[in-house]
């Protein structure tokens, strides 16, 4: 990992370290697999973070232009699968 998260320098230590297990949990999506329930709890905590859907788009979109995975699609198989791991292709 040769890339920086995308940060708010006006967030508590306790919600960059939200923010930042949030990302990784979705690298280790499309790197390993990931729990489905740790995915959508780390998602829940993400929002109530960046409440705004513009702010979580911008942060998304910087995190896959850094590192090339895309948030979303993650998010969006945990929140339709009945699996128990979720591993993007």
């Amino acid at each position: 990992m040769n890339y920086h998260y995308p940060l708010d320098d006006s967030w508590s230590k306790q919600e960059v370290i939200d923010v930042v297990n949030f990302f990784a949990l979705v690298e280790q999506a499309y790197e390993k697999q990931v729990q489905r329930e740790d995915v959508l709890a780390a998602y829940h905590r993400f929002k109530r973070i960046v409440p705004s859907k513009s702010e979580e788009k911008t942060y998304f979109r910087e995190f896959e232009r850094a590192s090339g995975y895309a948030c979303f699609p993650v998010v969006k198989k945990a929140r339709n699968s009945d699996e128990k791991n979720i591993r993007m292709k």
